[in-house]
């Protein structure tokens, strides 16, 4: 069992950020709360906040990151839905133990000073699955 405190972001790929930024401010009204590189995914990101919904768009920084094979395949559009837990580690080890296909045995660093595991869309209705735990 994941035991998600909430939902912590909705991850959209796209191939600008740049290009994108207008439609999340001046169509849907979201407030823009930044940019980040990551490098080790190879990815920029930006997000936007909805009310208690935060909307993360990734643009890949290199052709070779998993972002850019994603992009190649399937195009833009929906990329993974983000979970905020505690204990990131025990909830890897229970759900590996449960069976569930995890891309990440154990978390890595991600943006906003997050620690983040993806588990695999095969064990989640084809949807890619993320865990974040806040390292502050």
């Amino acid at each position: 069992m994941i035991n998600a405190k909430s939902v912590n972001h909705i991850g959209i790929a796209v191939k600008s950020v740049d290009a994108h930024r207008p439609f999340y401010e001046g169509t849907l009204g979201a407030v823009f709360e930044g940019i980040e590189e990551v490098p080790s995914q190879k990815v920029r990101v930006a997000f936007f906040r909805m009310g208690d919904v935060r909307l993360e768009l990734l643009e890949p920084t290199d052709p070779t990151s998993t972002v850019a094979a994603f992009l190649e395949k399937r195009g833009e559009g929906l990329h993974h839905v983000a979970y905020t837990v505690d204990d990131i580690e025990g909830r890897l080890a229970v759900l590996k133990a449960g069976g569930v296909r995890l891309i990440d045995e154990t978390p890595r660093d991600g943006a906003h000073q997050m620690k983040i595991a993806f588990l695999h869309p095969k064990s989640s209705a084809s949807v890619l699955t993320e865990l974040c735990e806040p390292t502050h």
